[in-house]
């Protein structure tokens, strides 16, 4: 087991080092090559936006072998990388954009894969320290890779950066290859069907999952929201300099490489639910203290955010790891992650719109909802049946939760 979780937490770290380089590089290359700001950040938009497919694509791993597949996408996702060797002007930006498409595809697949195939390859005590370690990769890369690969960049040029981020998913996929799977259970027959909406039923057809992975959804989607809020906080009310954003940044990436090291011990002991509400309680305070006007304040608020944020996530996919049967893992993992991840396409324009009411508004108003949420979900989980809420799987519960060797 200790094997297969190391290469998790590699996977994520080349996976993450791959992924964030290349992001950013792709904003600078089509600005360098275009001159045009708003073309530059529909990059991101590229990347973000398959993931409102999640219910469909999610139905995929369910149908097809899971580790052939992720291991397929990668090694896809490579050739789609090689492909920006052809970019050599304007006329070809549009094939940055296809890329960054790709890369969202490639994200859908491979994350919810990777969640699905996580239950067969360790036990399930396990999978919240294991889910920690790999936010906390994930998290440690966003602060390596940007850099790494805007510093290529300005050295060899774009071709450079293509050709790093394209052997990081042929390694990823040679990691996949070397896992061992041996939870093998039998899966439990379903008859909830095989469209895009049967993940929809079963991930919020059951309080276990339905409030940690709700609890997720409205924490990111106000760390959205209040993207534009502090740096109104930073240009306008602190009245630092816009390279400050870059030290907020790196202490609540910090935050979040500690909180996900600690992430898998809470949920332990004390059950996914409670650790996505401690989570959200803590990005809502995080938002309020970043309304101080006090530089250092700020750079508490963003490690206090930080810490919150991946308790929340880890949280929800433990929880749909551990509560959902095997059979149906790939779709209800993507449908976790379309709930999760979507509603940053509406949150940030919303928070770029509030803005324009001062940099503090959208603080105070996303620490509100946070809380709201909080003691919504604190009420229902008091309201939970004892056998929905364990805090470590049963075997009644977990018999059919690990997908199949494949």
């Amino acid at each position: 087991m200790r094997r297969n979780a190391g290469l998790f937490v590699a996977i994520s770290l080349l996976s993450g080092f791959g992924s964030s380089a290349m992001s950013l590089v792709a904003g600078i290359w089509i600005l360098d090559l275009t001159g045009s700001t708003s073309l530059a950040a529909l990059a991101g938009l590229c990347v973000y936006a398959p993931v409102l497919a999640g219910p469909w694509l999610g139905g995929l791993l369910d149908r097809a072998p899971r580790r052939p597949l992720v291991i397929a996408v990668n090694l896809m996702l490579a050739a789609a990388l090689l492909a920006l060797l052809a970019v050599r002007g304007p006329g070809q930006t549009w094939l940055i954009f296809a890329v960054s498409c790709a890369y969202g595809l490639s994200y859908v697949l491979i994350d919810a894969g990777e969640t699905a195939l996580l239950p067969s390859a360790l036990a399930p005590t396990e999978l919240g320290d294991v889910n920690g370690w790999r936010s906390s990769a994930q998290e440690g890369m966003k602060l390596v890779a940007p850099l790494a690969g805007a510093g290529l960049y300005a050295w060899r040029g774009g071709h450079a950066v293509v050709v790093l981020s394209a052997a990081m998913p042929v390694l990823v996929a040679t990691l996949y290859a070397l896992l061992r799977l041996n939870r093998t259970p039998t899966d439990r027959r379903t008859e909830r069907g095989d469209g895009p909406r049967t993940g929809s039923v079963v991930l919020f057809g059951q309080r276990a999952t339905r409030l940690p992975v709700v609890l997720a959804a409205v924490s990111i989607a106000m760390s959205g929201f209040t993207t534009a809020g502090i740096y109104g906080i930073v240009v306008t009310e602190l009245r630092l300099p816009t390279t400050f954003l870059g030290v907020l940044a790196s202490a609540q990436g910090a935050g979040s490489i500690l909180g996900g090291l600690i992430v898998g011990r809470l949920i332990a002991a004390r059950g996914p639910v409670s650790v996505g509400v401690a989570g959200t309680a803590l990005f809502a305070i995080g938002c309020l203290v970043r309304c101080l006007p006090w530089w250092p304040a700020t750079v508490v608020g963003a490690v206090v955010a930080g810490v919150g944020l991946p308790w929340t996530l880890v949280a929800a996919v433990t929880a749909v790891q551990t509560h959902t049967p095997s059979a149906l893992l790939g779709r209800v993992s993507a449908t976790a992650n379309t709930a999760m991840f979507g509603p940053l396409v509406v949150a940030i324009p919303l928070g770029s719109a509030a803005v324009h009411l001062g940099a503090r508004p959208p603080l105070i108003a996303a620490a509100a909802i946070c809380l709201t949420a909080v003691v919504v979900a604190t009420f229902r989980r008091r309201s939970t049946a004892p056998d929905e809420t364990p805090t470590a799987p049963s075997p009644r519960r977990t018999a059919g939760t690990g997908p199949a060797s494949r």
